[in-house]
C-alpha cells in the first residue's frame, strides 16, 4: 500500500503547529536545526565554572550546538511553551510566616510528564498519518538548546536573565518540542522575534546572590540551581540571599516589566497547587516522608539531605528577618538544633543545621 503524498512543507508546518494547539499547548512553532553560533560563549562559561555541579553540561555541550544530532535525518524541532502562571492566578509575597516558597513552575504537577505525554500524543498522530516518519520528543529532559530553538520558532526571545520571553505574555512559561523528519517549514505567518530588553536591567538589579550578567546565569550562584541542583554545602556568602526559597526562584521573573498582566491568555490556577512547605515539617522529615511529599512534582530530585539543607537555611533566614515572634522564634531554633545533633541525618543536613545556629546566635530571643 502506497504511502500518503506529504502535502507542501509549509502548509504541514502550520498543521503539525495546529496539532500541538490542540494538544493544549498554549503555542506552538517551527525551528530550523542549522548549528549554533554560541561555541565560544559556552566554553568559556563552562571553563570558569559556572554550570556549577552539572557535568552533564559539559559532557554534552557538542550535542548542544548541533540540534538535529539527536535524530537522525531530523529535518526541523516543532517547539511548544506551556504557561504556567496568567493573569488572575494566585500571586503570593512570600506565604505563611514559617514557610519555605516554591517557584511557580514546581507547584503543580512534574511538567516533565506532562509536556511529553502530550508530545507524544502528538507524535504518534502524525506517525499515524505518515508511517515512514520518525521523532525524537525533549521537554528539559536532553541536550538540547531549547530557547534558541524557541526564538527561532517565534515563541520568545532569550532574556538578559537567560529565560525565554514572548512579548505579549512574558516568560511564565515552561518549553518542549520534538524533533521530526518530516519534511516541515514555518509557515509565512509565523512571528519572527526579536529583543524586547532594551536597556532594562532590573533582572540583573535584582537577583538577590548576583547571579545574572546580561544575557549570562551564573549558576553556581543562581538560587534555583543552589536549592535544586547542587548537592554540597551552600556557602554563608550565598546562603543569605536564598531567602525562604526552598525551591527555585522567581525573582528575575516578578520583576521583568514584560510579566505585567496580559489579557490573552485566561487565569489557570490548577487545583492543588503547593505554594511551600511548613519548614518545621521538613526539618522533620524522614526519606518516606520526602518521596510522599515530592510524589509526582518536578522537585522530586531534591534528595532528602538537600531538604533539610535548604529548610534549615530558610530557617536562619527567618530568624534573622525580624518577623518572627519571639514563639515561632524558639519552635524554628528548637527545629534546627534537633537536626544538627541528629545522627540519623545526613552530614550535610547536620552541618548546614549548626552553620544556621550560628548565624542565628544573635536573632533568638
Amino acid at each position: 500500500m502506497r504511502e500518503p503524498a506529504q502535502p507542501d512543507a509549509e502548509e504541514l508546518g502550520r498543521r503539525v503547529a495546529a496539532m500541538c494547539i490542540d494538544a493544549g499547548f498554549d503555542r506552538a512553532g517551527i525551528a530550523t536545526l542549522e548549528p549554533l553560533d554560541t561555541a565560544g560563549h559556552l566554553q568559556s562559561w563552562l571553563g570558569a565554572g559556572k554550570h556549577g555541579e552539572m557535568d552533564w553540561l559539559a559532557d554534552t555541550a557538542q550535542k548542544r550546538l548541533h540540534p538535529g544530532s539527536l535524530l537522525e535525518g531530523a529535518t526541523a524541532a516543532v517547539m511548544v511553551a506551556d504557561h504556567y502562571h496568567r493573569p488572575g492566578d494566585a500571586d503570593d509575597c512570600g506565604g505563611p510566616p514559617m514557610h519555605g516558597r516554591v517557584a511557580r513552575y514546581a507547584r503543580t504537577d512534574d511538567y516533565h510528564r506532562r509536556l511529553k505525554k502530550r508530545l507524544m500524543a502528538v507524535c504518534d498522530a502524525l506517525k499515524a498519518e505518515f508511517p515512514g516518519s520518525r521523532s525524537r520528543v525533549f521537554a528539559d529532559t536532553a541536550p538540547v538548546a531549547e530557547r534558541e530553538l524557541a526564538r527561532r520558532a517565534g515563541l520568545g526571545w532569550t532574556g538578559k536573565h537567560t529565560l525565554a520571553i514572548d512579548p505579549e505574555n512574558g516568560s511564565w512559561f515552561v518549553l518542549g518540542g520534538f524533533l521530526t523528519t518530516l519534511d516541515v517549514r514555518a509557515p509565512a505567518t509565523q512571528p519572527v522575534v526579536t529583543d524586547h530588553c532594551g536597556t532594562c536591567t532590573r533582572c540583573i538589579d535584582a537577583c538577590p546572590t548576583g547571579a545574572i550578567s546580561p544575557y549570562s546565569v551564573d549558576a553556581s550562584r543562581c538560587v534555583s540551581y543552589l536549592t535544586i541542583e547542587h548537592g554540597s554545602e551552600i556557602s554563608p556568602e550565598l546562603a543569605g540571599g536564598i531567602g525562604d526559597w526552598f525551591a527555585g526562584c522567581d525573582v528575575c521573573q516578578e520583576v521583568c516589566p514584560h510579566n505585567r498582566p496580559r489579557e490573552s491568555l485566561a487565569p489557570r490556577s490548577p487545583a492543588g497547587a503547593r505554594e511551600g512547605f511548613d519548614l518545621l515539617d521538613v526539618l522533620g522529615w524522614d526519606e518516606a516522608t520526602r518521596r510522599a511529599r515530592f510524589a509526582g512534582s518536578a522537585l522530586k530530585r531534591i534528595s532528602l539531605a538537600q531538604a533539610h539543607r535548604n529548610a534549615a537555611i530558610n530557617v536562619a533566614n527567618l530568624l534573622r528577618s525580624g518577623q518572627l515572634d519571639a514563639a515561632r522564634k524558639r519552635a524554628l531554633r528548637a527545629a534546627i538544633e534537633r537536626l544538627a545533633w541528629n545522627a540519623q541525618a545526613s552530614e550535610l543536613a547536620r552541618s548546614t543545621a549548626r552553620q544556621a545556629l550560628a548565624m542565628t546566635e544573635s536573632a533568638t530571643g
